[in-house]
C-alpha cells in the first residue's frame, strides 16, 4: 500500500436501455473532481470512473484511502468495491446521497461516512487517516460559501472519453422543494448559493474546451444573477447548456441574454402537463397551458429544449404517455427525457407511499426511474411500465424526429443529425 496515495471512485452502474449510452459519459462527475480539488499537497490522488469500462478496479499502487460515492441506484456496486479495498488494507470513506439517507445501510461497508459536503471534510480526512485515527463520521456543511471552495482537478480527467471535460457549476440549490427531488431528502439542508460570474468564467475559460455544461440543480433561479452570468460568459465565444426550471422565461430579457452568451440548449422539468401534479409536489411552476408560450421564446431565441417529464403521478390515468407525446411533438421539442415517477428513500414522496402500502419493494438498484417500484393509483405498475416504453418507441420513430424538426431551415439538419446520432444510442 502507498501511504498518502487517494483513489476517488465512481461505481458502475447500469444503463437504461432507453437513454443514451452517451447521457451517461458525457461529462465526469464534478463531485469527485471538486473534492480531488481538495487533496492536500502531500497527497497524491487518481480519479476512477468505473462507466468508462477502463478495466479492473485499479491497485497499483493499493491506495491509502479511497473515497467512493454513493447513489442507491449503484449502491451495491459500491459496497463490493469498498469490500474489495477494505481487504487490501485501504481506507474507505463513503460520501453521497444514499449516505445520507440511509447511514445504517452504508455504515458497515465504509471505515468513515461522510453524508454532507465533501469537499471541506477531505483534507480533514486524509489527515486522520494519516494519524490512524480516522473518525467514524464527517459532516461537512452545504451553507459555507461554495465560492471559496477549490476548483476541480481536471487534470486527472480521460479526457477522451467525454464530451467535454468542461462540467461546471455556478450555483447549488433550487428555489423549489419538490416532494420527489433528492433535494428534499431528509437532513439536506442545502440553501441556495452563488459563485461570483467571473471566477465561473475563469474556470471555463482555464478548460480550455469549446462546450460547457452547467450541471447547477436549476441556473435560472435568480434570473439577475442569470444576466450577470452570462455577460461574463458572452466574451469567452464557447457554447454550453444548463438545467433551468421554466419560471426563467417570465424574463424574456434574460432569455436573450443566454443566446447571446452562448446558450444553446436547457433541460427543462416540465414533469407533467397537469397543474394537480404539480400543486401536489410543491413544484414552483407556471401552469401547464402556458408551456408551449414559453417553449415558444426559448425556440425564438435558438436555444433548443430538452424536456423532461415524469409519469406515473397520482392524477395520471392510461391516456398520460399519448398526451404526453403529442405536447412534446406539437411544440416541437428537440428531445425529451422520461422518468417512472420514483420515491426515493428519505423524500416527503418515498414517506407517503411508505405511509399507504404503495411500496413495491426496496430493491435500491430498480429506484432509477426506468422501474416501477410503486403502485400507481389509477393504472396497473404494468401499464406504467409499458407506457414510459412507448413514449420513447414514439420519440424515437423517425415520424416523430420529423415532426419535431425545427422551423429554422438552417437549424434542421443540426436537428436531425443530434436526433439520429441519440436514437442510434438507443436500443429500441
Amino acid at each position: 500500500m502507498r501511504e498518502r496515495h487517494a483513489l476517488l471512485v465512481n461505481p458502475f452502474y447500469p444503463k437504461d436501455p432507453h437513454a443514451s449510452f452517451g447521457k451517461h459519459v458525457l461529462t465526469p462527475t464534478l463531485a469527485l473532481t471538486s473534492i480531488a480539488g481538495a487533496t492536500p499537497p502531500e497527497w497524491s490522488v487518481r480519479y476512477w470512473d468505473e462507466n468508462l469500462l477502463q478495466g479492473p478496479p485499479p491497485l497499483d499502487p493499493v491506495p491509502h484511502v479511497v473515497g467512493i460515492t454513493v447513489h442507491l441506484t449503484f449502491a451495491e456496486r459500491a459496497f463490493e468495491l469498498a469490500r474489495f479495498y477494505r481487504e487490501r488494507g485501504s481506507r474507505v470513506v463513503l460520501g453521497g446521497l444514499h449516505v445520507r439517507s440511509c447511514p445504517e445501510e452504508c455504515a458497515p461497508h465504509a471505515d468513515a461516512l461522510a453524508p454532507g459536503e465533501g469537499v471541506q471534510v477531505w483534507p480533514e480526512i486524509l489527515r486522520d487517516a494519516e494519524r490512524g485515527v480516522l473518525r467514524p463520521l464527517y459532516e461537512g456543511s452545504f451553507r459555507r460559501p461554495y465560492r471559496d471552495d477549490p476548483a476541480p482537478r481536471r487534470d486527472l480527467l480521460p479526457r477522451r472519453d467525454f464530451l467535454t471535460s468542461t462540467s461546471v457549476i455556478a450555483t447549488r440549490g433550487c428555489h423549489s422543494r419538490c416532494g420527489f427531488c433528492y433535494l428534499s431528502t431528509d437532513g439536506l439542508h442545502m440553501p441556495y448559493q452563488l459563485r461570483d460570474p467571473e471566477q465561473v468564467a475563469a474556470e471555463i475559460l482555464a478548460d480550455g474546451q469549446p462546450y460547457a455544461v452547467f450541471v447547477d440543480n436549476n441556473l435560472g433561479s435568480r434570473p439577475e444573477y442569470l444576466t450577470r452570468l452570462c455577460r461574463a460568459l458572452r466574451p469567452l465565444e464557447r457554447i454550453w447548456s444548463a438545467a433551468v426550471s421554466l419560471d426563467v422565461t417570465d424574463h424574456p430579457d434574460v432569455i436573450r441574454e443566454m443566446a447571446l452568451a452562448g446558450c444553446t440548449g436547457v433541460f427543462v422539468g416540465f414533469e407533467s402537463l397537469q397543474a394537480e401534479n404539480i400543486a401536489d409536489q410543491r413544484k414552483r411552476s407556471p401552469r401547464p397551458e402556458d408551456y408551449a408560450r414559453r417553449v415558444a421564446l426559448l425556440h425564438d431565441h435558438g436555444i433548443q429544449v430538452n424536456g423532461s417529464f415524469v409519469l406515473g403521478f397520482d392524477h395520471d390515468r392510461p391516456d398520460v404517455f399519448e398526451r404526453t407525446a403529442k405536447w412534446v411533438e406539437s411544440n416541437r421539442l428537440e428531445c425529451a427525457t422520461f422518468h417512472i415517477l420514483t420515491p426515493y428513500p428519505g423524500t416527503p414522496l418515498f414517506r407517503q407511499f411508505e405511509s399507504e402500502g404503495r411500496l413495491l419493494h426496496r430493491r435500491w438498484s430498480l429506484y432509477d426511474t426506468s422501474h416501477v417500484v410503486f403502485q400507481p393509483r389509477h393504472m396497473t405498475p404494468e401499464q406504467l411500465a409499458k407506457g414510459y416504453a412507448w413514449c420513447y418507441s414514439r420519440l424515437f420513430s423517425h415520424a416523430s424526429i420529423w415532426r419535431r424538426r425545427p422551423r429554422q431551415a438552417d437549424a434542421v439538419l443540426p436537428y436531425l443529425a443530434m436526433s439520429y446520432l441519440y436514437k442510434r444510442s438507443n436500443r429500441m
